[in-house]
């Protein structure tokens, strides 16, 4: 028998053992397995496998037998929009999908889904339609948790919740100016995702909590990161046109001849680990604009829509999760699951709306 072993099997073996060692652990957008002395072949394994081991992933597509569905079909469907990017990622629209399939998948691996919601100052008013129209079309038979920072405890409303499901009360400083709020989000949510959020999570939400469920909103839309074409401009919005920040200074900045789609920051989700890094991202780079006495043209938006530029998103969802209902929905749109409410935006934000 020859004793000759691989450098692939001794690497496999070296990364078995950090794990067993518990030299592995949940990895940051900036951070690596703290250990020293290696090459960096070795650190490429490691790193592969520690984050597999430390992250959520979605395992295999198993589903019960026995469950009950339509034949799918390889000629009929949607054929009024795009549903695949050009880098092949799904995009999601009504009848594109078949819930009863897709839950079957997903409740059998039962995840828990976080759902990141900020009601500072009078937008605590939107709180008890956003938590009761949830309880109704948002994951429903899922363990969900709704993380609510806010400046006023006592404004949180008590809601009937379904089974495993909960409601966790985070408090934050008020602010001065909505951009504030915005900008803070992306700040809190960073510390609390570090501390708290990644014990009791496996997929994490970023919602506006001034909107309403109307339909469901479901296991279709997770993926390792998740994002919401703007309402605004998917249709036909020349990629210069898009509200991008075209200010050099700014960390958030695209060119005018760059772009693939404009993404909302009312609704975005995913993997735990790649919605820390994404939050932490918008972070840093809010805060490396501040220091350069300039402030994104959208705040978090800017800095979203040019992270997801350069790291594209594994699933696109449509205009359906998040609509308005300013806007008339047109005939693409089948069904709104979720719209931001029609408000005085003078009365409730902090500076008058400006």
């Amino acid at each position: 028998m020859t004793r000759n072993i691989s450098r692939t099997s001794i690497l496999a073996i070296f990364a078995f053992l950090l794990i067993i060692m518990g030299f592995c652990r949940p990895l940051d957008g900036n951070s690596e397995p703290e250990v020293s002395h290696v090459t960096e072949a070795e650190r490429d394994v490691m790193t592969a496998v520690c984050t597999e081991n430390s992250s959520w992933t979605t395992r295999s597509l198993e589903m019960k037998p026995g469950v009950k569905y339509a034949q799918p079909s390889t000629q009929k469907g949607r054929t009024d929009v795009n549903s695949v990017t050009n880098w092949n990622a799904p995009l999601v629209w009504e009848g594109t999908f078949d819930p009863v399939v897709i839950d079957a998948i997903y409740k059998k691996m039962d995840p828990r889904i976080a759902v990141v919601v900020f009601a500072v100052g009078k937008y605590t008013r939107f709180l008890k339609g956003f938590l009761e129209s949830g309880e109704k079309y948002f994951f429903v038979d899922f363990r969900v948790t709704y993380y609510v920072f806010t400046d006023n405890e006592k404004e949180v409303p008590h809601i009937n919740l379904g089974k495993g499901r909960k409601i966790l009360v985070v408090s934050v400083p008020s602010a001065n100016r909505w951009q504030d709020v915005v900008l803070g989000r992306m700040k809190w949510a960073t510390i609390c995702i570090d501390k708290q959020i990644r014990d009791e999570a496996d997929y994490l939400f970023m919602m506006d909590i001034d909107s309403i469920f109307h339909n469901r909103f479901g296991a279709e839309s997770l993926s390792q990161l998740s994002v919401v074409l703007h309402r605004g401009y998917y249709k036909s919005t020349k990629r210069a046109d898009f509200p991008y920040e075209r200010r050099p200074l700014s960390k958030a900045y695209i060119p005018l001849d760059e772009g693939d789609y404009y993404y909302t920051a009312a609704v975005w989700g995913g993997y735990l680990e790649d919605m820390y890094k994404l939050v932490k991202y918008c972070y840093m780079q809010s805060e490396e604009d501040a220091k350069n006495k300039i402030e994104a043209v959208w705040q978090e938006e800017s800095h979203l829509n040019r992270y997801l530029l350069y790291n594209k998103p594994t699933k696109v969802l449509s205009p359906e999760y998040l609509w308005s209902d300013y806007d008339r929905v047109p005939s693409d749109i089948k069904v709104v699951r979720i719209s931001q409410l029609v408000k005085n935006y003078k009365e409730v934000r902090p500076n008058g709306g400006r």
